[in-house]
């Protein structure tokens, strides 16, 4: 009875939404992780290699207008020089989403 009341605290566990909070977390640990280099810390694409990819600025109205589903497509599957990021759990791809929402000007 032991373990299968360990095995169910697990499933729940795991099967829980994540916090908002950790979202956010989330959202800023992979951005600097994979994002900083052609996007900048503050996402407006000014580091010498967003400069030349013409990287988009993340806080402009063009980007932040942009559906949810669009920016996770995006993230997920890549577009002109932005590289799709494949290995990412659906939980990081809407952590990274928030994160750019929160970079608007």
């Amino acid at each position: 009875m032991k373990a299968n009341t360990k095995l169910l605290t697990v499933i729940i566990l795991f099967t829980m939404p994540v916090a908002p909070s950790s979202h956010a977390q989330m959202g800023g640990d992979l951005f600097k992780a994979k994002c900083t280099a052609c996007h900048g810390v503050d996402g407006k694409g000014q580091t010498p290699i967003g400069k030349g990819l013409h990287a988009r600025d993340l806080s402009s109205a063009d980007v932040q207008k942009q559906a949810d589903t669009d920016l996770s497509y995006v993230i997920s599957k890549g577009k002109n020089k932005m590289p799709a990021f494949t290995g990412l759990s659906g939980d990081q791809i809407t952590s990274l989403v928030k994160y750019i929402r929160a970079l608007k000007k």
